[in-house]
């Protein structure tokens, strides 16, 4: 069985077991400790209050997983966040990727986000076609921004426009207070698209 679905902290396990590897042996996430699965569960759970955090679940697997975060702190940046998405091994190049971002990017536009901006630590050519095939576009490169695995690293970033600008926008809604109404029909539809 396979479902496309809010994360929830009692998926930190399955979704650590995704990440961790990304942390001890990648410089893809600049973060460098393993954190314990109930400072992960803590993570989701502050997340969800302003932000979607997604899961693919694939009988009983977590397959995947996408969420949005906070871009920065001063308010005049409160209508762009930035995304984030791992998929497990397994699941590579079967779409679950695609379905979980275009999810994630559906709820974050009805939250009343203007940018969402990917951040890709280089090379990485992988992710940059990813993102490229789904609309993002390149606008900046900060050169050796951070320093992991005794190599200092670039930073590529990457735009997605989600909504229209206009004038006087009204503050993105947060996640937790979101009419949710929608979801249930958005999370079937996807799930329907997932390859069996």
């Amino acid at each position: 069985m396979s479902l496309i679905r809010l994360a929830t902290p009692e998926d930190a396990a399955g979704i650590l077991a995704i990440y961790a590897p990304y942390i001890q042996d990648t410089s893809f996430t600049f973060e460098t400790e393993v954190p314990s699965v109930e400072d992960f569960a803590e993570r989701i759970k502050t997340y969800l209050i302003n932000w979607p955090w997604l899961v693919c679940e694939i009988d009983g697997k977590i397959a995947g997983y996408a969420y949005g975060t906070r871009y920065r702190e001063r308010v005049a940046y409160q209508w762009c966040t930035e995304s984030s998405i791992y998929i497990h091994d397994d699941f590579q190049k079967t779409g679950i990727g695609r379905l979980l971002y275009s999810t994630l990017f559906e709820i974050l536009k009805r939250q009343g986000f203007r940018n969402v901006y990917a951040v890709i630590n280089l090379p990485n050519e992988k992710s940059v076609a990813f993102h490229e095939r789904l609309g993002f576009t390149y606008f900046a490169t900060y050169e050796q921004v951070g320093y992991k695995l005794g190599k200092w690293k670039n930073v590529g970033w990457w735009r997605l426009i989600l909504n229209e600008f206009g004038n006087e926008p009204a503050p993105p809604i947060k996640f937790s207070d979101l009419d949710k109404d929608f979801l249930p029909t958005l999370f079937e539809e996807k799930t329907r698209q997932i390859r069996k």
